[in-house]
């Protein structure tokens, strides 16, 4: 049975065992005092290797200010089907309308959990896998040159629960900043590399069972200084899903820590392009 949250929290999850872990709240500036009733709520879920705190912070922070409540889920990150089930099971424990958010894997998250939540008016992809039915991510992220993420990967076998082993995914510590994060601070890219989170491998062979962006309107965020998943491919999905608005800034794969003003823009825009 779903448990209703309360309009009045908000939260930004990090842990897998759990959905989502409180954040602190802080009373909407009386300049921005919009009626929270009106407001849908935020949920933003992180891609590979991340986690929720390293890759919303700054963003949660200013979509609070304006007195959205934001939810930002741990993406188990252990397979597309299980993962998708996971965040639309968060989804789906939301009263009211939705904005839904994903970056990098998580956009292929969201594509999937969307399609069994009608309350998620809209999608908003940052710098983001957007597949089609059928797809695989590893299909999609061959399709156009650009991308130097493989050479940059660490594989490290683990057990499953039924004996057979699995693959997890981690970036070397050393080429973390330079493919994925290369216009944040030396200071802030160690601590992503020593905190990374493991990203099982079979999510980029699993195949996309449903594509929400075929009925729910989307916008697109490209960095185009993108060594994961190169900037003609971000193009190119978001064409496809006839995003209603795409914006383009010249950042390196995590562009919602380092451009968090630009990211939040895009979510509004969204919002209020759906109301």
């Amino acid at each position: 049975m779903s448990t209703n949250i309360s309009r009045r929290t908000l939260v930004a999850g990090i842990g897998a065992g759990i959905a989502a872990t409180a954040v602190g709240v802080a009373a909407a500036p009386a300049a921005q005092a919009d009626d929270t009733a009106t407001k849908a709520t935020v949920v933003l879920v992180h891609g590979g290797f991340a986690d929720s705190t390293n890759s919303w912070e700054a963003v949660i922070a200013q979509l609070q200010r304006r007195g959205y409540t934001v939810l930002a889920p741990a993406n188990p990150l252990r397979s597309l089907a299980s993962d998708s089930a996971y965040i639309a099971a968060v989804l789906n424990s939301i009263n009211g309308p939705v904005i839904l958010v994903g970056h990098s894997y998580g956009g292929a998250v969201i594509t999937n959990a969307a399609a069994s939540a009608p309350n998620v008016k809209a999608l908003v992809y940052v710098a983001a896998f957007v597949p089609d039915i059928g797809e695989t991510l590893g299909e999609l992220i061959g399709k156009y040159p650009g991308s130097e993420i493989q050479a940059a990967l660490n594989a490290v076998p683990y057990p499953n629960p039924d004996g057979t082993t699995g693959t997890d995914l981690y970036l070397q510590a050393d080429q973390l900043r330079r493919v994925f994060a290369a216009d944040l601070p030396s200071s802030t890219t160690r601590i992503m590399a020593a905190t990374q989170r493991p990203f099982s491998a079979i999510c980029f062979a699993e195949t996309t069972s449903a594509a929400a962006w075929h009925t729910i309107p989307s916008w697109g965020l490209i960095a185009t200084e993108d060594l994961a998943i190169p900037p003609a491919l971000q193009h190119f999905e978001y064409q496809r899903a006839k995003s209603r608005r795409t914006v383009s800034v010249a950042a390196s794969h995590c562009a919602m820590v380092s451009h968090p003003d630009l990211v939040t823009e895009l979510i509004l825009n969204a919002d209020r392009g759906t109301r």
